[in-house]
């Protein structure tokens, strides 16, 4: 009796009373969850295969597994790598086991960070998996290429969820502000502010939205500030493995992004201090120097590396110094996503376009039966043409010239953005001249 008058007097987390309940309300991964996306017609052929998703924290990824096996009928399992061993996994495939062959129903496992079991852990999924004791639905924050083993990899498909941006947070204000009944109470600018530290994680911005609701006295409308002195004071409570791991790696980034040198070495501090380790942040620093920074300055990534290796010699606390270094470093260094944009877009080109053949003339002839099919035939050795530049077409012969690297005019990529200007001038004026001929 008492336990369900407790219950009933503890209100749900906002998080949790906004989960959705439809595949199509999951916010922000309409390219997976919708109708004609890949979970979207799992759900309606009924059939669901194992899968991975991959993306950040508080995008969806529970809500998912739980909504895909409530559609398809499933009993939902639910288990974490940070507090599952070996014993936890076994009664989970025994009740599968006992599942099925008395109740004829099928069981989805959520495996939340599933990278972080071990290789022998990740190989015990293997038979349970290929015999359909259990549909196997991973979740991780990490590249499953490099945390996953190979064989459950081949056995899963891997989804990539997207980072929440800001429409997909103000879609969540929205949504919490009905819930509630009330407006949120902060102005324009705090409601940005709230968007932009949440960092993509939904659970985040809503944890925060129900923290202001609960500061707010009767009239009061916060500022950005007092948004930051709700943040300061929960920022204490910090787990390396779960929420405030992520909040503080993500205010790391953001004032890296924006180039504000102390407020990047006050979350690293606060994050070294707080007893991460060190070799984890100098990992994010390192993605931030070849993802953020990139070619606005290429020594970034050998000052990343070279930190790392100072670390690795000096250990800690001397080797805390490099970590503070990078820091500073990447914080004043200018920033371009120039690269990183041209990764995805020669992906989404390289997908589409399949398995062209590269124009015959760029290709080598080592066979005679080569050589009469044309290869090679009409090269031209750039380094002996004038001005060490050919001009010719290095695109398959099926597909137009695209552009896909667009440097920024900031820092070295100036000088690229100079070169690559030069070099397009200069191709457009020798294909003007072949064409003359």
């Amino acid at each position: 009796m008492e336990e369900t008058l407790f219950s009933a007097n503890i209100k749900r987390p906002l998080a949790d009373r906004l989960r959705p309940k439809e595949l199509n309300e999951v916010v922000g991964q309409d390219h997976l969850v919708g109708t004609d996306a890949p979970l979207g017609r799992m759900i309606k052929s009924g059939k669901i295969t194992s899968f991975i998703l991959w993306g950040p924290p508080g995008c969806g990824k529970t809500t998912i597994a739980r909504l895909m096996a409530e559609h398809t009928n499933l009993y939902f399992e639910q288990i974490s790598a940070v507090f599952s061993g070996v014993a936890d996994l076994k009664r989970v495939f025994q009740y599968a086991q006992d599942r099925r062959a008395n109740q004829g129903k099928g069981t989805l496992l959520f495996v939340d960070e599933i990278h972080r079991f071990n290789k022998s852990q990740q190989d015990g999924f293997l038979p349970y998996v290929e015999d359909g004791t259990i549909i196997l639905v991973g979740a991780t924050t990490e590249n499953p290429s490099f945390e996953l083993n190979a064989a459950l990899l081949s056995r899963c498909q891997v989804f990539v969820l997207n980072r929440l941006n800001a429409d997909n947070f103000e879609e969540l204000l929205q949504r919490a502000e009905k819930e509630s009944g009330k407006k949120l109470p902060v102005d324009e600018d705090a409601r940005e502010f709230m968007k932009s530290v949440a960092d993509g994680d939904g659970r985040y911005i809503l944890n925060l939205a129900e923290s202001i609701w609960s500061y707010a006295q009767e009239g009061e409308i916060f500022n950005k500030e007092n948004i930051m002195n709700i943040i300061r004071s929960r920022a204490p409570v910090y787990d390396k493995g779960r929420d405030g791991h992520y909040n503080l790696i993500s205010a790391v980034h953001k004032s890296l992004r924006g180039s504000d040198v102390d407020a990047a070495l006050y979350w690293v501090a606060r994050m070294i201090t707080a007893g991460e380790d060190p070799k984890y942040i100098l990992r994010r620093l390192t993605r931030f120097a070849i993802e953020d920074v990139s070619l606005a300055d290429p020594n970034a990534v050998s000052q990343a590396i070279a930190c790392w290796e100072t670390y690795d010699r000096l250990g800690s606390p001397e080797g805390d110094l490099a970590v503070m270094q990078l820091t500073a470093y990447l914080a004043t260094a200018p920033k371009s996503v120039g690269v990183y944009k041209a990764m995805y877009a020669s992906f989404d080109l390289a997908k589409k376009t399949g398995s062209l053949m590269p124009p015959k003339n760029i290709l080598n002839a080592p066979t005679k039966l080569m050589k009469q099919l044309g290869y090679s035939d009409g090269y031209e050795y750039d380094p002996d043409c004038e001005d060490g530049f050919s001009g010719a077409n290095y695109f398959p012969d099926g597909i137009k010239r695209t552009k896909l690297y667009h440097p920024v005019d900031r820092g070295f990529e100036r000088e690229i953005k100079k070169r690559i200007e030069y070099f397009d001038k200069l191709r457009a004026e020798k294909q003007a001249q072949k064409k003359q001929k």
